[in-house]
């Protein structure tokens, strides 16, 4: 018993207890009960308690990860094969024993042979499942969910196709994290449904998806929101073509093309609207001539009344029509306008001699030169 472990003696393993508590399960225990008769252990409480590292361990097991040695032991721990304390010397050593007492009799050449003198059904009792344990324990790396679970699947019509083609990804993902939980099948089933969700609806939407085609013309519901915007059908109407070119030519397949319209009519109404108002360019002056309410809003400033202004429109228009000349802003030739028919007013009602003195000092004045 003296002899290396690894690689000179070999692993002798009971097939009868690997089909009971699981074949890695077997391995491990075999293993640590030959670490015990190596290392120096002292008896307590019927037990052997010897104390180990994790490094010890992944020397004795170098073919599994120290993932895959934390989650094996932690099952043996959980289905009472093993026991484990602290220490007390340092974070990477432990006590452990091998519950021999209450699970098996060890022979001096073979692995630990499960204890039948209480009956047949008295492993199966000893060794339930991990989901039933209320323990959290690491993936293992050939983990398959349960026919339970295919058929709890199965009712929210997810194919069984469906779900082994994400079984990897989904134990590559939880090993990587080396994350324990207390039951992978929930764990599992929660990921299932929501992936499952994830790709109905993006299913959903490519069906929907389409190129532009000469034929396209917004929706009922894109023209109300346009209209109720207080946009022009007609500019609406303009704007369809432009909008179809403009999309055919680059060959986009989408879902949204009523979202792209009222974003382009909107971007370009509102170009549309800035550029009017801002016009320089020189117009005749319409007969419907109507100054804006900035234009009064100005006059009241300069305690002209409003009454008084929009007596003066009608000549306005009159005058500039007859002679026929264009002007960039109507509005500030009417502000001109009133304000000289505003003086002149207040210069009629004053008496003669006032109306004289005024007239010599407009013509004196030189305060503007100073």
């Amino acid at each position: 018993m003296s002899s290396s472990l690894i690689p000179e003696r070999p692993l002798l393993i009971s097939p009868t207890l690997a089909a009971t508590i699981g074949l890695e399960e077997t391995v491990m225990l075999h293993v640590l009960s030959e670490l015990q008769l190596q290392q120096p252990s002292r008896l307590r409480d019927r037990r052997r308690w010897t104390e180990l590292t994790e490094s010890r361990l992944e020397q004795a097991m170098p073919f599994w990860s120290p993932t895959d040695i934390k989650r094996i032991r932690q099952n043996l721990l959980e289905k009472g094969l093993i026991l484990l304390e602290a220490s007390g010397n340092d974070n990477d050593s432990f006590l452990l024993a091998i519950n021999q007492s209450s699970h098996y009799e060890q022979t001096q050449e073979t692995a630990p042979a499960p204890d039948t003198s209480q009956g047949p059904n008295t492993l199966s009792r000893v060794f339930s499942s991990r989901e039933a344990s209320g323990k959290a324990s690491y993936i293992p790396p050939d983990w398959q969910p349960s026919e339970e679970l295919y058929l709890q699947c199965q009712q929210h019509n997810i194919p069984r196709e469906f779900i082994e083609q994400r079984i990897k990804t989904f134990v590559m993902y939880w090993r990587e994290r080396q994350k324990t939980q207390y039951s992978w099948h929930n764990t599992f089933l929660k990921w299932i449904l929501k992936d499952w969700r994830q790709s109905q609806s993006y299913q959903g939407a490519r069906e929907f998806e389409s190129d532009m085609s000469n034929e396209w013309r917004p929706s009922e519901d894109a023209l109300s929101i346009l209209e109720h915007a207080g946009i022009s059908h007609s500019f609406i109407e303009d704007a369809i073509p432009e909008f179809v070119l403009y999309w055919r030519e680059r060959g986009l397949v989408t879902s949204t093309w009523n979202t792209k319209f009222i974003a382009h009519v909107r971007r370009q109404w509102a170009k549309f609207t800035l550029a009017v108002e801002n016009d320089p360019t020189p117009r005749l002056i319409p007969g419907d001539y109507e100054p804006s309410p900035a234009c009064y809003e100005v006059l009241a400033m300069a305690n002209i009344d409003e009454d008084f202004a929009r007596e003066q429109i009608q000549e306005f228009v009159m005058y500039w029509q007859d002679r026929k000349e264009a002007h960039p802003s109507w509005n500030t030739k009417f502000l001109q306008h009133v304000k000289y028919k505003w003086a002149y007013h207040q210069q009629s009602n004053l008496p003669a001699s006032q109306q004289l003195q005024n007239k010599i000092e407009q013509f004196t004045d030189r305060s503007w030169a100073e």
